[in-house]
């Protein structure tokens, strides 16, 4: 294997031109890519046969010239990135999370430029994104316009809002406008009071069971639902 592995060059792709000029002498987008890739390896907890769950959460401490040099050129576009080249990683490893992938940085004064620590947590959220394409009863799958998501808690809500569990960008749908509640007697899709309602095939719906492959349709969104039909259970 060379220098950079599958995962590095993933980032060193989605990463702009402008980013590596700028870290040319200090921390490399790279370097933190690889640095969190390594945190999630080591981390890596085995929890059954088929499941490994890895930290969702990362904090890059970094000098205060490497911080300003972040900043600079867009510490949230960069930690987007991370984000995304993180997701891939889990996926190609059959890695899960329990939550949302968050990246930030914060200052370390005891740190030189040019050097950094990543720490991690393992941090459990209504939702994460699915590294597999195996849903189970217990943890049912969703997806909205291509991206999907597992459904890690109870009660997730989705609307256009900023305290919804998954956020859309759509006029048509309500700050809050469906809950999808995990119980052991099924999933159970509630509309939470919408001004356009909630479809589930068609069909509007104040609440409904959701079965394996159902869309549901709020505003101009659908929403696709899998549970996968053969699982048992415990999934």
């Amino acid at each position: 294997m060379g220098v950079l592995d599958r995962f590095e060059k993933s980032v060193e792709h989605m990463v702009s031109s402008a980013f590596a000029k700028a870290f040319r002498s200090e921390v490399k987008p790279v370097e933190i890519a690889s640095a969190v890739r390594r945190e999630m390896d080591d981390r890596a907890a085995a929890v059954s046969r088929d499941r490994t769950v890895v930290p969702n959460e990362f904090v890059v401490e970094l000098s205060a010239t490497d911080l300003d040099q972040v900043e600079q050129w867009g510490a949230d576009a960069l930690a987007e990135e991370m984000t995304g080249a993180a997701t891939e990683h889990a996926a190609s490893q059959r890695y899960t999370f329990v939550g949302p992938v968050e990246v930030s940085f914060e200052q370390d004064d005891a740190l030189s430029t040019g050097r950094f620590h990543v720490r991690s947590a393992t941090r459990r959220g209504a939702v994460a994104p699915a590294t597999t394409a195996a849903a189970s009863s217990r943890h049912p799958i969703i997806d909205i316009d291509g991206q999907r998501y597992l459904l890690t808690g109870p009660v997730t809500v989705i609307g256009r809002g900023s305290e919804a569990d998954i956020i859309v960008d759509d006029s048509g749908v309500s700050r809050r406008h469906l809950e999808i509640r995990v119980t052991p007697g099924g999933v159970i899709a509630t509309d939470l009071g919408s001004t356009n309602g909630t479809f589930v095939e068609g069909h509007r719906i104040d609440a409904a069971t959701l079965v394996d492959g159902n869309t549901i349709t709020i505003g101009r969104t659908r929403v696709m639902f899998w549970t996968g039909a053969d699982d048992d259970p415990e999934g």
